[in-house]
């Protein structure tokens, strides 16, 4: 059982996809959790269920602005960085953006942890990290050479990181994300994750199109994975666990392929019509890795990481809540 109880916790970003989830897991559990979020990308709706709990608070600010990452600070035991301009494609039309948001705003949040004197700083890292290293699984301490700005932008997050644990004694822990989906992400808009956009598309009786040939193939990770690792870097007692990056992921990998194969799959139990959707292709997109699979053995040896849900069991949660919130 993880220990995380009556603590003060910020959750920046807290209104998107995986901040939210941590938000109602976090307050599910007796502590006190504040939002930080602008609404460039995070929604109303995802934090509507808690937003009137006496333990939920929100601050509609930007980690570009150091005032409020201060505001946001005071009085926190841990730090959940999750805000970023996620999307490889974003970054490449605007990187100057992308920069702003994830090298700027993530040292703005850095220094606030820093003098608000918080336990513990722990922020999502990406998978992208690992650029054009084709070794696989990938492991944490071999990456290769980026291939987007953003991938620039979660590289730099980590080198910052290092930094400020040895200059100023900030703990941090890195979560390199590995394509990670469930309930609450958002299907709508140019840079909408695959599986949700594709599970409308599917919903709405059109044809996903994918990029290249659908043998590109990731270790596509379930929120409830995402949450456990978050819980566990706050709850470690362990030094050598501090200061490092993991992988966060199940440790396997499927195609694009497969991936649509199973929500068709799941789908159809809703309508039988999904079925007979037909799949299009379309160009490899710039900056794509071909393969993505992730080494979680320094996470299960550290933290004590036991991922619950392999790719078809979240899909089959995943599916049932778009299903549901989104007919």
């Amino acid at each position: 059982m993880i220990k995380i109880k009556n603590k003060t916790i910020l959750v920046t970003g807290g209104a998107g996809f995986i901040g939210s989830n941590l938000c109602e897991t976090l307050l599910k559990r007796d502590n006190k959790v504040i939002c930080l979020d602008n609404f460039s990308t995070g929604k109303h709706s995802n934090i509507a269920a808690f937003k009137n709990d006496s333990n939920f608070s929100l601050i509609e600010g930007d980690i570009r602005n150091l005032k409020d990452c201060n505001m946001a600070c005071k009085n926190v035991d841990y730090v959940l960085h999750q805000a970023a301009l996620g999307s490889v494609p974003r970054s490449i039309v605007d990187p100057i953006t992308t920069n702003e948001v994830n090298i700027s705003g993530f040292l703005n949040m850095l220094i606030a942890s820093r003098d608000a004197k918080v336990k513990r700083f722990i922020y999502a890292a990406s998978s992208s990290t690992y650029g054009d290293s084709k070794s696989l699984p990938k492991i944490e301490d071999s990456i290769g050479k980026p291939l987007s700005p953003y991938a620039i932008t979660k590289y730099v997050n980590e080198l910052y990181a290092e930094i400020f644990y040895k200059t100023y004694g900030l703990d941090t822990i890195g979560l390199r994300y590995f394509n990670v989906f469930g309930r609450k992400q958002d299907p709508e808009g140019a840079y909408a994750a695959v599986i949700p956009k594709f599970v409308k598309q599917l919903m709405n009786h059109k044809s996903p199109v994918v990029n290249g040939d659908g043998e590109f193939s990731r270790d596509f990770t379930y929120i409830d994975n995402v949450i456990q690792m978050n819980l566990l870097s706050m709850s470690t007692t362990d030094p050598k666990a501090l200061n490092s990056v993991y992988n966060v992921a199940y440790g396997q990998r499927a195609t694009l392929n497969e991936l649509i194969e199973n929500l068709k799959s799941n789908l159809s139990s809703f309508d039988r019509e999904i079925a007979h959707v037909e799949i299009k292709y379309g160009p490899e997109r710039k900056g794509d890795i071909p393969h993505s699979l992730a080494s979680i053995d320094k996470a299960r040896s550290l933290l004590g990481y036991n991922p619950t849900h392999a790719m078809k069991d979240g899909l089959k949660e995943a599916t049932k809540w778009y299903w549901e919130n989104l007919k």
